[in-house]
This record gives C-alpha cells, sequence and structure tokens, in this order.
C-alpha cells in the first residue's frame, strides 16, 4: 500500500512536453520509543495519577493497541526487533550481554536503513544499545547516541562523529535534538526514530520534576504463595557467576542512584517523574510538526522496547518473564490521513510488526523477508483479519542466569511456556506453565499440571511447534 506518493507535473516548453516529479508526497514517520515503560503507565491506559497529557494526545487522535507485545522481553532484542521485523533468533540480537553485539547490529537491515535507500532522510537520536559501541550504523544521516545504557545526568554523546560532554539531563537533550531535526528544511520525506534512556534504572528524573507524584502511595501487589510455587523455575537455585567470569560479557556498570531510595515506592514515584520529561518532549515535537506544517502528514509512532515486573510473581525491578507486565507495551499511532481518531484496537500487534507496517505506509517492499507483517489493514477495519496466536521467546543471559531460556505462545484465552531445560526427573515439560488468560488474567494458577487442562496444553504446545516451523 502506498499513502504517499511522488507527485509528477507537466511542463510545456519548446512545443515538448516533459513529465517533471514534483515533491515527495510520501508521510514523514517519528518513532518514539521509551525503555522499560509498562503498558498501564500512561494517562490514556488508565495510571492513577500519571498525568501524559501530549503522549495521551496521540492516542486521542490516533489509534491504541490494547493488546501490543514485544518477542523477546528484553532491552537490546527487543530494539532489533522493533527495526529489522524479525525475532531475535533470526537477527541474533538475542541478549543484553555485550559481547558480539557491537558487531551485529552494524549488520542489521533496519527499517529506517530501507527507508533511505528508497529517498528517505533518515535521523537515529538517542539510545541504541545493542552492544557498548556508539559508532554510527548505516542508513543514518544524522546519528547521536552514547555507548552501552548512557547516563541520565551530564552524559557524553556521540553527535554525527564528534563526541562531547553534556551538561544537564539527557531526556533534554534528546528532545531538542528531536525537536531540531524536525525544524530544520528537508528536500525529502523523513524518518525520525528517538529512542530515550528514561524510564530504565537509575530512574533519575529531572531536577525540576523531583518533586512530582511524591503524595503517590504505590502499593506492590498482593504476594500469593500458590503463585510462586506454581513456577519452578522461579524456585529453583541458581549459583551467581563472580565478576571476574562476567568480563567483556557483562553490560557496564550502572549509573548510581544518587542516594535515591532503592525502595519500590521510590522507583515507582521516579518512574513516573522521568516519564513526565519524555512527556514534554512529545508536546515539543508535535508543536514543531504543525508549526513547520508536518504534522498532518507525519505517522506518529509511541511505544517502549519492553513491560516491567513490579511485585508480580514477588519479581521487583524486572524484566525477562514470559508474564504479560513484562511482555506488554504501549502503542500508539497518529496518522489522521487513515486512522479515526480515539481508536482501540484488540489484535495481538507485536514489535516485529512495526518495520512492516512503516514500509508498507512508505510504499516500500522490504528488500528481505521479515517475521512481521503489516497492520495497515487493522488501520483501515479494525475487524481485517489477523493473527490468532504469537511466539515470544528468551535466551539465556550470563549475568541473569535465574531466568531459563524459554519459548511461549499466547493467543486471546490461553498462554503456555515452555522452558528450554529439564526437571530433576528429565521431564523437559516437568517446568512448563499454563494459564487461562480469561479465567486468570494475572496468571496467578499454573495449569501445566492440570487433568482437566491436558487439551489445551497440547493444543498449544501444537501451536508452538507451528509457530517454531513458521519462523525458522
Amino acid at each position: 500500500m502506498n499513502i504517499g506518493r511522488i507527485v509528477l507535473t507537466l511542463l510545456c516548453y519548446n512545443g515538448l512536453v516533459y513529465l517533471l516529479p514534483a515533491a515527495d508526497s510520501r508521510p514523514n514517520i517519528v518513532f518514539v520509543i521509551t525503555d522499560d515503560q509498562r503498558w498501564d503507565q500512561l494517562g490514556s491506559n488508565g495510571h492513577p495519577v500519571l498525568k501524559t497529557p501530549h503522549i495521551d494526545r496521540i492516542a486521542d487522535e490516533g489509534i491504541s493497541f490494547n493488546n501490543s507485545f514485544v518477542a523477546t522481553p528484553l532491552c537490546s532484542p527487543s530494539r532489533a526487533s522493533f527495526l529489522t521485523g524479525l525475532y531475535p533468533h533470526e537477527h541474533r540480537v538475542i541478549n543484553n550481554d555485550k559481547l558480539g553485539l557491537d558487531v551485529v547490529s552494524h549488520t542489521l537491515m533496519t527499517f529506517p536503513r530501507q527507508l533511505r535507500e528508497a529517498g528517505y532522510e533518515t535521523a537515529y537520536i538517542g539510545k541504541w544499545h545493542m552492544g557498548l559501541d556508539d559508532s554510527r550504523r548505516p542508513g543514518y544521516d544524522t546519528w547521536i547516541s552514547f555507548k552501552g545504557q548512557g547516563i541520565y545526568i551530564d552524559g557524553v554523546v556521540n553527535e554525527n562523529g564528534n563526541r562531547r560532554q553534556l551538561d544537564g539531563y539527557m531526556t533534554d537533550f534528546l528532545n531538542d535534538k528531536a525537536v531540531e531535526f524536525v525544524r530544520k528544511p528537508h528536500e525529502k520525506p523523513f524518518c525520525l526514530y528517538l529512542s530515550h534512556k528514561a524510564v530504565h534504572a537509575p530512574f533519575l528524573p529531572a531536577p525540576r520534576d523531583d518533586s512530582l507524584y511524591s503524595d503517590y502511595d504505590f502499593a506492590l501487589p498482593e504476594k500469593i504463595e500458590s503463585d510462586i510455587q506454581g513456577k519452578p523455575v522461579m524456585l529453583r537455585k541458581v549459583e551467581k557467576m563472580n565478576r571476574l567470569e562476567l568480563e567483556g560479557i557483562a553490560p557496564e556498570p550502572a549509573e548510581p542512584r544518587r542516594n535515591r531510595g532503592k525502595d519500590p515506592q521510590s522507583i515507582v514515584r521516579d518512574q513516573l517523574r522521568c516519564l513526565t520529561s519524555v512527556d514534554q518532549g512529545i508536546g515539543e515535537l508535535i508543536a514543531a510538526l504543525e508549526s513547520t506544517g508536518q504534522l498532518e502528514n507525519t505517522i506518529f509512532i509511541y511505544t517502549s522496547d519492553n513491560g516491567f515486573l513490579m511485585g508480580e510473581h514477588g519479581k521487583i525491578n524486572d524484566k525477562r518473564w514470559a508474564y504479560e507486565e513484562a511482555l506488554r507495551v504501549p502503542l500508539l499511532i497518529r496518522f489522521p490521513k487513515l486512522i479515526k481518531p480515539g481508536s482501540r484496537n484488540d489484535a495481538m500487534v507485536l514489535n516485529i510488526d512495526l518495520a512492516p507496517t512503516l514500509l508498507d505506509l512508505a510504499g516500500v517492499e522490504s528488500i528481505i523477508p521479515m517475521h512481521g507483517q503489516s497492520f495497515v489493514p487493522l488501520l483501515k477495519d479494525a475487524r481485517a483479519p489477523w493473527r490468532e496466536a504469537f511466539l515470544a521467546e528468551y535466551f539465556l543471559e550470563k549475568t541473569s542466569p535465574r531466568v531459563a531460556p524459554w519459548q511461549a505462545v499466547r493467543t486471546d484465552r490461553w498462554k503456555y511456556i515452555h522452558y528450554l531445560e529439564t526437571d530433576d526427573q528429565g521431564d523437559p515439560y516437568g517446568l512448563d506453565e499454563l494459564y487461562d488468560l480469561t479465567a486468570d488474567p494475572r496468571e496467578l494458577n499454573n495449569l501445566a499440571s492440570d487433568v482437566e487442562s491436558r487439551g489445551a496444553l497440547q493444543s498449544m504446545r501444537s501451536q508452538l511447534n507451528v509457530l517454531l516451523k513458521q519462523t525458522r
């Protein structure tokens, strides 16, 4: 599908008619991604106190996907999947362990790279986080990034090959650079990829927002013992690796919390404060698009690289698991030429679907096969046929041995999680989990050994095998 097109004009000169290309009317793309933001950490998605008026505007004037998921609930693999439309087992950015990811991420055939080859001007601004290397990746006319996780306060950035020391707050800097890119003259349609460090640990807000949400009384979910007992992988004993064993593999040490509280209450309040700066930047970006007359011809996307567990199943400040809170992310899209304002959609959309969708909207045929599929039909008709199940996966990280490698399949009703290890009796399915999401949306009751659920278990195992064959 080609929403935009190159307009041709006729010119008559000396009795001859010439066909000349005029301005390229293909849509601009602004893609904003945060880090570790849960689906419910938005005003438009029902958060009880968080105010995100500018992000909410995207939902109010566009579409919000209620069931948007990532294929792997971890930063580096998920980011590569957004960019390539591929599962991690194909693009091979399989975890956050930094060894080798620098090289792999230079080879990725990303959708901005393909757009550039098709005549777009492209910009990458923010966190790359596939290896420690901050050098320019293929396919970007403008490159502003930083090493690894980056730093909230007074960080160092690589701006088009020149590294420099910043003074101030990283989110503000990235917002300013994104606005600067939008405001400059463009002879071509553009694709801006704005990748925030926020709201990742250590959750440092801008000083101006330090007192926000101080009266928010965050309460951890009730810890239910039967929930934990039904998740045998969480209970197994795992030996920690020492720092010498992790040398050259583990990501860089984290920026300190600067004496801020490390309790769940303090962390959640700071997450919300960090999102305030992101929201302010969204407002500035929208204003820049409006003032330059580009807003109505711009596809504006807002999402996150994965969700986050804050007390669910006894896990605090964590992801990596196949549970809803880690897999589910916000996904908002504004494009008035195609999307009815205030739309909501329940289809199961994945991060691997964004690349093929945006190429479709730009009228560009992908030069590589992708696992994801364009959801443009859903934007035109919410009842359009769509997937009924999806695959998710996680690979071992040496820095996080508690979480065993897993593969999962989710349908509207069921979720099946298969751990790629055996239990003590050698049973390859002894650690598995099955949840009836209709009756048990919090995934508290593992039905893998329930006799009455045996048919559902076998069906989900078969679906997993089918999905694995389709993607390999």
